[in-house]
């Protein structure tokens, strides 16, 4: 066996934010190796080895630098260079395990190098098949313990003779991702403590001239109340102030160590200004600078990689931190202190968020442009959020994920404890690939952020004001525990939009209870009404509109009160908004702002839409905080080994990938239990009247022809064929029109008629795999009917799956149609998702149509393309 996978080094984090390298080991390593097993102290040497016996560093040393070849593995951690930590496998004579060794050197004990390497030496072990891990060490080597302990893989142990045996099984499973979440979000918050709370912060390229980039920076941080010291490095200005701060003539120069540097010098010498931050050992750089080629981009990351600085940029606003007065950006004026982290990529987007923030009251905890997102990311900006008590709402602007399955599980965990909002970014992209199936065609960009969104717990808007309007809501009002909505208005036309808008906003407008009304008519003018829309007239004073706002918010049918105001002459009706125990959002028509937050906290919105959206997205976020989205089901009935076969052979003779037959296609799906039409394959004209009598009933006739994919297209199917004439007449026009191209026919019983869907799933390359559903037949592209989940699916998540389309409507059933097998539907979409999930090599997957009936679903039609697959583990701890 040949352990498999790529020699290309990562970096991940250790327990105190250090970054490190991790490589596999190599002959060009054997000095280092031997060099590190040398300086382990005699302690350490006896716990690794059992014995004293140095010469052990030669024999050690060439094991686990050997070329691969035999099934073993073995991976260094590197620090600047120096190696500091091994881990290494040997298959054992059991199969699917092997036994594991480590030793870490003495100074970095107890900063979690090992257990770094364990959790990429078991990531590695899993793609080469191996499934558990065996270890012998000493009882008394406790660090070696406690690193198998804390692992979060299900270890047992066995103790004999003053030896502990310990076998772990290498699951990737809940329990296993959470504690791997913990120990990283611990070591991504240490490594960007100098990034959001520097003691010091160094300007480079800093200037006095107005207008520039580097004096503005500068400025901004000494104007904006920052505590800790302040440098500028510019060598035309060293020996002076440049804005109050001493400036310096190179980073070498400065008189103190330094946390956080801001890069503004141009794109060329941006690399060696970050090389010299690196040398002067500062773990933190923001690179403002835009224009960078794809080459200076490459060795400003390898600069921060090889030096191991955090960085945020390049072509990017900067950061601020309102608890530390930290104000390193451009921006006109400064963000007000407050309560929502904001993470972006555009710094136009960055700007407009803190001014619309700042202005609402809201304000701001902690700010980051992300830029090109070279390094630190959304994902790094949620953990700290989630780990910063101040920031209690956070705003996201994504263009594009570098791990979005980590970014899905990090978000739904910080989602549990603040509402997380977004903007759909992108949305009029169709996709910059070339699609042959319908199934990949549907998944456009749109599609898959909104499932990732969906997912993740977070709300989606589709437009910067709608983002801030429920910025607004979720900021200064609790999130409703439903989406029942009582509109209250003082005139009765302004109410009915509202009532409107709330419809058209997914949310509903129930009626009171009987005793809200008989409160409300008591004290309401005798020309009120008091149903929802409550008008309580034009002629009712604020106190009397308060009560009325009390009393509807009090009933046991409503979620939250949408209150209208019309100014008039006759009463104030502003400070009647107030007090309210449930969620409270207002409409004040005329009013110049789209929001504001009035003095009693409550959202005040100029037109209904926008308040209607606003509670929509608060009702959606409550929705999504208090569901366990559960775990994938145990399927029964999966022939996993065979699917593999099919896929293996395939590839095999075909390793660059491409369109599975359609014999083979069958065969995959039917071995997840997916339901196909009863099927025959035949090559010559005998065998398809033959099949067709096996099938006893009409059947359809589908010629197999080289590029033939969509074949209603093609016309290579005959429908609705009813005995051998029918049979052979179709199968002599098929020969007729595809000549010597035509492999064979695909012999299938006609289906019965029913609600035709598309079923599908892509892998996507960024998202993994995602599945699809929606409206089917010739029509599918055409209507555009579709929704998205990412793989592998929950019965939770293939229920909404279902229900989102407009389609699900009529599975529904109505009076002239009854309601389609649901559970059926949903055991299907589950299954395609296990199939895709379980074996990346399937790049589309296409069921169209498949057709939902009462009594059970099948498909009718299936494509599947498979392609060479990249091993990737999308939530191995590592940087981007």
């Amino acid at each position: 066996m040949r352990a498999q996978t790529s020699s290309k080094p990562v970096y991940a984090l250790l327990t105190d934010g250090t970054q490190v390298e991790i490589r596999r080991l190599a002959e060009t390593d054997r000095e280092a190796v031997c060099a590190m097993h040398r300086e382990l102290s005699d302690e350490s040497l006896y716990r690794r080895f059992f014995g004293l016996n140095r010469a052990m560093a030669d024999k050690i040393a060439d094991q686990v630098c050997r070329p691969d070849g035999s099934g073993h593995a073995a991976l260094g951690a590197w620090l600047r260079g120096e190696l500091i930590g091994i881990a290494e496998y040997e298959p054992s004579d059991a199969p699917g395990e092997a036994e594991v060794a480590m030793a870490v050197a003495d100074r970095m004990h107890h900063r979690g190098v090992g257990t770094l390497l364990l959790e990429h030496l078991g990531s590695l072990a899993r793609e080469n098949r191996i499934l558990a891990f065996r270890a012998d060490t000493l009882a008394e080597n406790g660090p070696m313990l406690r690193v198998f302990a804390d692992a979060g893989m299900p270890a047992k142990r066995r103790v004999s003779s003053g030896v502990v045996e310990i076998t772990m099984p290498l699951v990737s499973d809940e329990h296993y991702l959470d504690v791997v979440a913990e120990r990283e979000r611990g070591a991504d918050v240490a490594s960007l403590m100098p990034l959001f709370r520097p003691r010091a912060v160094a300007v480079v390229g800093a200037s006095r001239r107005a207008g520039t980039v580097g004096a503005s920076v500068l400025r901004s941080i000494a104007a904006g109340g920052y505590a800790g010291r302040l440098y500028a490095v510019n060598p035309h200005a060293a020996g002076t102030e440049l804005h109050g701060a001493p400036c310096v003539a190179a980073v070498s120069d400065l008189p103190e160590p330094v946390d956080l540097a801001v890069i503004t010098v141009p794109a060329d010498a941006v690399v060696a200004a970050a090389a010299e931050c690196g040398a002067f050992d500062i773990p933190a750089i923001v690179v403002i600078t835009s224009g960078l080629s794809a080459e200076q981009g490459g060795e400003l990351l390898a600069t921060c990689r090889k030096h191991g600085i955090r960085l945020v940029g390049p072509n990017c606003l900067g950061v601020a931190d309102t608890s530390s007065g930290l104000d390193a950006t451009f921006a006109a004026r400064r963000p007000a202190g407050g309560v929502a982290g904001v993470a972006v990529q555009s710094g136009g987007v960055g700007i407009a968020l803190i001014d619309h923030l700042s202005r609402l009251g809201i304000g701001v905890s902690s700010f980051a442009s992300l830029g090109d997102k070279y390094d630190v990311s959304a994902n790094d900006m949620l953990m700290w959020w989630e780990s910063e008590p101040t920031t209690r709402l956070g705003l996201l602007h994504v263009e594009s994920f570098g791990s979005p399955r980590k970014f899905a599980r990090t978000a739904r965990r910080v989602a549990s404890r603040m509402p997380l909002l977004t903007v759909l970014a992108g949305r009029s992209d169709p996709g910059t690939r070339a699609a042959a199936s319908h199934t990949a065609a549907a998944a456009t960009p749109e599609a898959t952020r909104r499932a990732l969104f969906e997912q993740a717990g977070i709300v989606a808007t589709d437009d910067l004001g709608e983002l801030v309007d429920a910025a607004a809501m979720l900021a200064s009002q609790p999130p409703p525990e439903g989406p029942r909505v009582a509109v209250v208005s003082n005139a009765g036309g302004a109410g009915v939009l509202a009532a409107d808008a709330c419809a058209d906003a997914g949310l509903t407008v129930p009626g009171l209870e009987p005793a809200t009304r008989r409160r409300l008519a008591a004290m309401l003018p005798a020309c009120a009404a008091v149903t929802d829309p409550v008008d309580t007239t034009a002629a009712v004073s604020a106190e009397t509109f308060r009560r009325a706002i009390h009393l509807v918010a009090s009933d046991p049918s409503v979620d939250a009160v949408l209150a209208v105001v019309v100014p008039t002459a006759l009463a104030d009706l502003s400070g009647a908004l107030d007090g309210c125990a449930g969620p409270v959002a207002a409409v004040v028509l005329g009013q110049p702002e789209t929001v504001v937050i009035s003095d009693q906290g409550v959202p005040c919105y100029a037109y209904p839409e926008n308040a209607a959206r606003a509670l929509a997205h608060a009702w959606s976020y409550t929705r999504r905080r208090d569901r366990s989205p559960g775990l994938p089901p145990a399927l029964p009935g999966l022939r996993t080994g065979e699917a593999a076969g099919i896929i293996s052979d395939f590839l095999a003779d075909e390793p660059d990938g491409g369109w599975l037959p359609s014999v083979r296609t069958f065969r995959l799906l039917e071995s997840y239990g997916v339901p196909m039409a009863p099927w025959r394959w035949a090559r010559t004209e005998g065998e398809a009247i033959g099949a067709a009598a096996d099938l006893d009933g009409p059947v359809v006739l589908k010629g197999e022809a080289e590029g033939v994919l969509h074949k209603t297209a093609a016309g290579a199917l005959q429908l609705d064929l009813r005995g051998a004439g029918d049979v052979r007449s179709a199968y002599r026009w098929l020969v007729d029109r595809f000549g010597d191209g035509l492999r064979g026919v695909l012999v299938q019983r006609m289906a019965a008629e029913g609600v035709e869907v598309l079923c599908g799933a892509v892998q996507d390359d960024v998202f993994g795999p995602v599945v699809i559903f929606g409206s089917g037949g010739v029509d599918t592209d055409a209507l555009a009917d579709r929704a998205a989940r990412l793989a592998p699916l929950t019965e939770q998540e293939a229920g909404e799956l279902v229900g989102e389309p407009r389609v699900a409507a009529v599975l529904a059933g109505h009076a002239a149609r009854p309601a389609g097998d649901l559970t059926a539907l949903r055991d299907t979409l589950l299954r395609l998702s296990r199939l895709v999930a379980d074996h990346p090599q399937i790049a589309e997957l296409d069921l169209n149509p498949t057709i939902v009936r009462p009594d059970g679903i099948v498909a009718v039609d299936a494509r599947i393309r498979l392609a060479p697959h990249r091993v990737w583990d999308p939530y191995l701890r590592r940087l981007r």
